[in-house]
């Protein structure tokens, strides 16, 4: 029988049974369903909804239940729906019919926004800690590469020369914005939805802010509706995760590229890549590859439960069983992800020589000729014509900048002289952009130090929001 099943006649079809379950992927929900029907009860008998007698032996029948569960005593069921309901039989079944008491001034609707809640918090704690700790890999490679110089590009296309540091840094501020992305929703996801009921409130006295206080939420739901129909954290969570990926996405392109033969900029770590079938001599970045490649389920959650929730009238409706699967599939995406690029990044070597040699061998310093130019008195507009004819030049002759001889500089412009072979020299070039947010290795020195001190700041919130939502019921 149903804990539902009063008002209905018939058994629920089999295939009805296991197409709308969803014990199959909440039970991953158990210990915050336990946490949340602990703070409840406690609640219940406080308000003296529930006799103290009744408190302690539902409390102390959930705690057998959870220490069953962890040690993998516990079978699960279709026919018990999720993991509220076979939570529920089995407190009935260790503690008799008054374990049917602990639903007192409750639903399911808000139940599994609380445990959804409980689980996302703590998980995004996990994740930004895990960021912090990719960022100390990339900040390492880039005080270990403080005067590697290689290629910077746009479309692909050499462009200037940068310092291998400035590159890994712009990944460490991406990182940077991710982690703050889910601290600031971390913000909205610790609201305490339980106490809405189904829908409208409840008609027992209970008290919702001590049930936050228990909980450690730092705060309530004011509208029951909201309470039980609200996903916007969830949706939230999924964006800040989608545009994570991107940034991990776009690191993974570059550390194919840079791998290859073709640039030969690093080289990864045996332990992060793999062989091939049939071609022995073969060492693929296949963890680059699939981090890559897993973006777009993180993207596809994001659509999907944003196109679930788009048209669903208030409050809950059966479409948001949909809510789950999703954010617990990117969060063993981020998870695996992160915990992977830590050491593949920490462990990376750097072929400095060859960095370096690419960049004496383009015209990576043509911007630089152009502003000798200018330095010199000559409008930039007409400075960048006779850069584009000197280039145009040495591609005709096989040659790059660096190997003109003066007499062939005099043929373009009266105004070069021999201090322009120092202009051109690659470290004078990377380092003469010494301004905020340059190139330059002091101001990328300045980087590295600011980036540490916000990452600090992460390291201190992570430290302080795990001890915050330590739960003891």
């Amino acid at each position: 029988m149903k804990l539902w099943g009063g008002r209905f006649t018939k058994a629920t079809d089999k295939l009805v049974e296991e197409y709308t379950a969803s014990i199959f992927f909440d039970q991953q929900l158990a210990k915050e369903d336990i946490n949340g029907s602990l703070a409840h009860v406690t609640m219940l008998g406080k308000c003296d909804i529930l006799p103290q007698e009744d408190v302690n032996v539902i409390k102390a029948g959930l705690k057998k239940v959870a220490a069953k569960i962890e040690n993998g005593e516990v079978e699960f069921t279709v026919s018990n729906e999720d993991i509220h309901m076979n939570i529920e039989k089995l407190l009935i079944e260790e503690v008799g019919p008054v374990g049917g008491k602990l639903h007192t001034g409750r639903s399911r609707n808000d139940q599994v926004a609380l445990d959804m809640h409980l689980y996302l918090r703590e998980q995004v704690i996990e994740l930004v800690d895990l960021i912090s700790r990719l960022q100390d890999s990339l900040i390492e490679q880039a005080k270990d590469n403080v005067d590697t110089v290689l290629p910077g590009y746009t479309h692909l296309q050499r462009a200037q020369p940068i310092l291998f540091a400035h590159h890994l840094m712009a990944y460490v501020a991406m990182l940077q914005r991710d982690a703050e992305r889910l601290m600031d929703g971390w913000k909205r996801i610790n609201v305490l939805p339980l106490g809405a009921g189904a829908l409208a409130g409840t008609t027992f006295p209970i008290d919702r802010e001590y049930v936050a206080e228990l909980l450690k939420f730092d705060g309530v739901y004011m509208n029951s509706l909201d309470s039980v129909s609200d996903r916007d954290f969830i949706v939230e969570f999924l964006s800040g995760s989608a545009l994570l990926m991107t940034h991990l996405s776009r690191l993974c392109e570059e550390l194919v590229l840079w791998s290859s033969n073709e640039f030969a900029f690093v080289e990864l770590d045996d332990a992060f890549c793999t062989g091939s079938s049939i071609m022995p001599q073969k060492k693929n970045p296949d963890v680059a590859e699939l981090v890559r490649g897993k973006t777009g389920r993180v993207y596809g959650n994001l659509v999907g439960l944003l196109t679930v929730l788009k048209a669903l009238p208030l409050a809950y409706n059966k479409d948001m069983q949909e809510d789950k699967e999703g954010m617990f599939d990117t969060v063993k995406t981020l998870h695996g992800a992160l915990s992977l690029f830590i050491p593949m990044i920490a462990t990376m070597k750097v072929r400095k020589e060859n960095m370096r040699k690419a960049v004496t061998q383009d015209f990576s310093n043509a911007t630089d000729l152009a502003d000798y130019l200018v330095n010199k008195g000559l409008p930039f507009r007409q400075a960048h014509e006779v850069v584009g004819k000197t280039v145009l030049y040495c591609i005709q002759q096989n040659k790059f900048l660096l190997d003109l001889d003066l007499e062939e500089y005099k043929q373009f412009s009266p105004l070069f002289e021999e201090d322009i072979y120092a202009a051109l020299d690659i470290d004078q070039v990377v380092n003469a952009r010494d301004v905020l947010g340059g190139t330059a290795k002091p101001q990328v020195i300045k980087q590295i130090e600011y980036m540490q001190q916000l990452k600090k700041a992460t390291d201190n919130w992570v430290a302080e929001h795990r001890q915050k939502v330590q739960v003891e019921l």
